[in-house]
């Protein structure tokens, strides 16, 4: 059967992926001084980065509108699967599912599947990429879907970033009881727990906490020869580089992804974040 994959525009999707039709992004807003900038094909990182640095405002981002949902589900595809920001740190989640009944009630029913990823940026891809291998398998959407929630269940999201402050600001680390960061060196490893962020170490300085990061990827890793590694960076190709590096020295993994962050990633990251899923 044919598929459309639909996410928010904090997921990434690789490259060769950004223009073909069964891939859709919905933009989320970002407001950076009183400027609002889409999420979209028109995010320059590199601008948006140097209007963060230079505004003595946090940066906030706003969850795409039912309607914009109900735009992508529009499609000739038999299955829609729906991938969203982790609902514990966004809006996204309830707007497409507001977007899904409203498309049910002006056109009908319709195979919709939304996923509150329980991540964000490459932990949305990572389930993305799995409904495109099941339905090329020739899977039924029921069993799509179910085999897409116990993948979800099993991933594991990771990330270091330079500046934790707009997270903090935006009140997104709530789920963090000790996060012990009082100097600017000391680095905290951070993960993810049913949605909500956590804090999974720290170390002194950004190069010991990715290979600190790299070294709990490799501890916790079930079954990696069968998974892909993803990796998104924002502005650290080399950061990513070299994480990957030291993942790859001790395990074996089916595929290799690293992608630059887009808009709401690059946001929350900060210049120099790294964020890991497998």
């Amino acid at each position: 059967m044919s598929y459309k994959i639909v996410a928010d525009s904090c997921c990434e999707f690789p490259a060769e992926y950004e223009n073909d039709p069964r891939f859709e992004r919905v933009p989320l807003g970002l407001e950076v001084s009183d400027e609002l900038i889409m999420d979209d094909e028109t995010f320059d990182q590199a601008e948006f980065l140097k209007k963060v640095a230079a505004s003595p405002k946090c940066p906030k981002s706003f969850c795409p509108s039912p309607e914009k949902f109900m735009e992508a589900f529009k499609t000739d595809a038999d299955n829609v699967f729906v991938f969203t920001l982790s609902s514990k740190l966004s809006g996204s989640y309830n707007s497409a599912e507001l977007g899904k009944k409203l498309y049910h009630e002006k056109f009908g029913e319709k195979n919709i599947f939304i996923l509150d990823s329980e991540s964000a940026s490459c932990g949305e891809t990572q389930p993305a990429f799995k409904a495109v291998e099941l339905s090329e398998k020739g899977l039924s959407f029921e069993e799509i879907c179910k085999k897409l929630v116990d993948y979800r269940d099993n991933m594991n999201t990771y990330f270091v970033l330079d500046n934790l402050e707009t997270l903090r600001k935006n009140g997104r680390l709530t789920g963090v009881k000790a996060l012990v960061a009082s100097t600017l060196s000391i680095k905290p490893v951070m993960g993810a727990n049913k949605g909500e962020i956590i804090q999974l170490g720290q170390a002194i300085g950004i190069k010991k906490a990715l290979a600190k990061m790299a070294e709990t990827v490799v501890k916790e890793a079930v079954h990696p020869e069968e998974k892909t590694l993803m990796i998104t960076h924002c502005n650290c190709l080399e950061r990513a580089q070299s994480v990957k590096k030291m993942i790859l020295d001790k395990i074996k993994v089916k595929d290799v992804v690293i992608m630059d962050t887009k808009g709401v990633s690059s946001m929350y990251a900060n210049d120099g974040g790294v964020i890991v899923t497998l």
